[in-house]
């Protein structure tokens, strides 16, 4: 764990300088920024998973910021080499489940450290719960014991579903990771994306997780622009805030749960970039900056059943919204 004292200090409404992290010089916030704002709401309200996340990407935490932000996913891991605990907030309870431990990765690759002994642990755990088919169902029936959210179903013998495995499929490949499950739940992300015929945006979004980073580049071009093309017929990308009634939200989605084209290409690098227009990027990155709320966070729009799931969600977005915002050069400050 690193020293308390390398923890950099709320940001202050007159902007005053913070000590950079682990170093103790001064390194000032500008008052009144996106980031300035998003910070007051981090300090208060953030897990310290997040609030150590926070101060490794956008304070300048460096190395040992990393060392931070991976102390505090440990405490996340559970004995069968999983994750649980509600490190996905919408899944209660000390039990591993794939959705965890695609968040755990996420966590890993921002830090840099998505390798080594930890992650060939969690492979081996992964193959231990996949499906016949090689591929991860989302829950695990072991949920069943612990509060979980409304609209997360739990079956006895769950189906592979690609929005697990997808995003743990395609981090493993951005990072080099290479285990003998990889082989079978590849070819299960394959075969799932590109036998889509009818979608919804969270399975859109790991299904470009996926293809970000898959090895077979132009089988992944090919595959992403047969899925944008669906994305734009089937309205679940909505490319004029202005006329909101024109794109409904998907069957089961709360009345506000629009996507917009952010939501898909979270950095200009991403192969859903090219699925949208200047114009319709740039609108859809507007209504994002004006989403911040006067607290300095940025809002859920999904369903939300229980209190304490609100304040733990509401931190994850708004670190979503800033990286997303400066990944496409949004000034964030």
């Amino acid at each position: 764990m690193a020293e308390s004292g390398a923890f950099p200090l709320p940001t202050t409404s007159t902007g005053a300088s913070r000590p950079a992290p682990g170093t103790g010089a001064p390194q000032p916030v500008p008052a009144h920024t996106p980031l300035a704002r998003a910070a007051d709401f981090l300090w208060l309200t953030a897990r310290v998973l997040e609030q150590r996340r926070f101060a490794y990407e956008f304070l300048g935490a460096g190395d040992g910021g990393a060392d931070a932000v991976e102390t505090a996913l440990d405490a996340y891991r559970t004995e069968d080499g999983g994750y649980g605990h509600a490190l996905e907030p919408d899944l209660r309870g000390p039990v591993s489940q794939p959705l965890h431990a695609a968040h755990a990765l996420g966590v890993l690759d921002s830090i840099g450290r998505c390798g080594g002994q930890r992650v060939e642990r969690l492979c081996r755990h992964l193959t231990s719960v996949s499906t016949p088919d090689g591929a991860l169902p989302s829950v695990l029936p072991r949920q069943r014991a612990y509060p979980s959210a409304p609209f997360v179903p739990i079956v006895d013998n769950p189906p592979g579903d690609l929005l697990a495995t997808g995003p743990v499929v395609g981090l493993l490949h951005r990072n080099d990771v290479w285990h003998a499950w990889l082989f079978r739940a590849t070819d299960f992300c394959w075969h799932t994306v590109e036998s889509l015929e009818k979608s919804h945006p969270y399975e859109v979004e790991a299904a470009i997780v996926f293809l970000d980073s898959v090895p077979d580049r132009p089988r992944a071009q090919a595959a992403a622009d047969r899925l944008g093309r669906l994305v734009r017929e089937q309205r679940l990308a909505v490319l004029d805030p202005d006329r909101l009634d024109d794109f409904p939200v998907a069957p089961g989605y709360a009345p506000r749960e629009h996507h917009f084209p952010h939501h898909f290409a979270r950095s200009p690098g991403s192969l859903a970039r090219a699925w949208f227009t200047d114009a319709e990027m740039s609108r859809s990155l507007d209504v994002l900056s004006a989403q911040q709320e006067s607290d300095g966070g940025w809002p859920i729009h999904w369903r939300l059943w229980a209190p304490g799931t609100a304040l733990e969600w509401r931190p994850l977005v708004t670190l979503d919204a800033l990286r997303t915002l400066r990944a496409h050069g949004r000034p964030i400050g």
